[in-house]
Parts: C-alpha cells; structure tokens; sequence
C-alpha cells in the first residue's frame, strides 16, 4: 500500500509566497509575539514586503519516541494539509509551512491586533477599552467558525484546544481561530493549566464537539466579565472554584448583573443583551456534553441578540 510522501522543504499554499524568501526570512531573527507549551509565534516580513506570522510547533519533547516517528509527523503534514484546505472568514488560513527533523513552522497572515488574550490583557490594565458589541461581535465570529468546522467540514474537524490565545483578531477585532486540529497531535500540550477545557477530557480523555462549546462558553464568559478563568478569585471557596460555577451561582441567585465587566455596563438595552449572553455561556458551561447546546444552535441564539 502507497503511503503518503514525508515532504521536506517548504510546502507553500499561497502565490504570493514562495519557497525562497520564505526560507530566508525563518533564517533571520524575527519579532516574537508570544508563546506557548508547544512552540513560539514569530512576525516575520517576507522579502517581497508581506508580513505573516510564523507559529514554530515544538510538537516532540527530546528524546521521546514521537519525535522519530515518520508515521507521526506524517500523521501531522496530513493535518496541516486539512487545515490549509480550510475557507472561512473567521479561520485562520495556512499559508505554506516547513517541515524540520524537530519542529514545524506554520505560515499565517498575520493579525495586527494580535489575540483575544492580548486584547483581554490590554482591557484588563485599561489600556484598550472594548464595548460590549465589539465583544458579541467576537462571540459570534468564534460560533460561527466553530459551526463551520462542526457542519460544514466533512469529516467534521475539532478545535481541540479553543482558548484566547488561539482566538486571532484583525485590524477591525474580527476573530480568526488558529490552530484548528492541531491540538491532538501534540503530545506535551498542557491542557489543564488553561482554565478552558472541559471536565470530560480529564475524566475519560473523550473530546467532542460538545468540548468546543464548553470552551466556547468559559471565552463568553471572559468577554462578560472581563476575568481570566485562571484569576485566583476563583479558587476561592465563595466563587464556586471556578469561572464557570461562580457564573452559575450568580445566575440561580438573580445577581448575574455582578459577573459583568463594569467597564461595559451603562446602555439598558447592552445590560439585557448580556445577562441573556450569561444564561447562554452558563448552559454552554453545563458539566455534561449532552446539556451544552451544539454551534449550529448557538449561532442563531447569539446573533438574534443583536442585529449583525
């Protein structure tokens, strides 16, 4: 039976990249934006004067078994070739990557406004504001791209690890999940430190949609009220142990108005908006699978809050 070829060098996916001035901007030292367990995320300018973003995937610790294995990363240049397949206006699109005996570097548009944690982290010590539409308007882009890989992509594909850092944002704060899939083929990946993952991938390690949309709801209740699930706050005994559970208390207490971010409370209309946006994240942040509502259900019940 023919496998598929391990292909070296770059594999470009975009005719306004080729396989020269990329390999010669990932030789120079570039402007790192951030990272993460598994990698580093590079701005790069090509030399025809585009700027992208370069995620360098660390997937193999040293020394592991994995990181020799041509059926592993054979099993990961499948994926990315999936995930270079992948149109939608709120993903990410690939734009070429490079196989290393090591490592991965993944090509990306890049996002001036950075991520969704960027953008959190600037609100936090009040160096951006973000209204609540522009916050819905984020929702419903990250909905909308999870509908697209739940329904629309056969088979259907998973984020896997949905979180603010995965969640990239344009100039107009347009969001774009990154890193679609990718999440299952790293080994080293630290899930529980992150605060966004749902109880069942401890518990039995099965991931579902459902577990999407459980991640989904702990970034809602992010943009609601303006907290870090991983704020110790939430370690407390009086805020449930969670994000999640403080949520649900306030929201069988009749005082959900206190989860919301004080910067974005003011219009009556926006108030109403969002405490029905906390009624959703809370069922989105339901402990089983089959209690969380699918994407394709989300979508209308977001949107239908305001007029997109």
């Amino acid at each position: 039976m023919n496998q598929t070829p391990i292909l070296k060098g770059p594999v470009i996916f975009s005719p306004k990249i080729s396989a020269k001035t990329l390999q010669s901007a990932l030789a120079n030292e570039n402007q790192l934006l951030g990272s993460s367990s598994n990698g580093k995320y590079y701005k790069t300018v090509l030399d025809n004067g585009l700027t992208v973003a370069v995620k360098v995937l660390e997937p193999f610790e040293n020394g592991s078994p994995e990181r020799q294995s041509k059926s592993v990363k054979r099993r990961i240049q499948q994926e990315l070739e999936v995930l270079a397949s992948l149109r939608h206006r709120h993903l990410m699109s690939l734009r070429a990557y490079v196989r290393e005996s090591d490592r991965f570097s993944l090509v990306y548009d890049y996002m001036p406004t950075g991520s969704l944690e960027d953008a959190m982290n600037r609100v936090r010590g009040n160096q951006l504001q973000l209204g609540w539409d522009v916050r819905l308007r984020i929702a419903v882009g990250v909905i909308k791209g999870l509908q697209y890989l739940h329904f629309t992509c056969i088979p259907q594909i998973l984020q896997y690890n949905l979180k603010p850092t995965n969640v990239m944002l344009d100039a107009e704060f347009e969001p774009r999940l990154a890193d679609c899939g990718l999440a299952k083929l790293m080994p080293n990946i630290d899930r529980a430190t992150s605060g966004y993952s749902a109880p069942e991938c401890f518990q039995n390690c099965r991931y579902t949609d459902k577990s999407d949309i459980f991640s989904f709801g702990m970034i809602l209740g992010v943009l609601l009220t303006g907290r870090d699930p991983t704020d110790p706050f939430f370690g407390e005994a009086a805020s449930g142990g969670s994000l999640g559970q403080w949520l649900r208390h306030l929201q069988q207490a009749g005082e959900a108005r206190e989860a919301l971010d004080k910067s974005i409370l003011g219009e009556e209309v926006e108030e109403d908006e969002m405490l029905m946006a906390v009624r959703i994240a809370v069922v989105c942040l339901s402990d089983l699978p089959a209690d969380r509502p699918s994407s394709d259900e989300l979508v209308p019940m977001l949107t239908q809050l305001h007029s997109f």
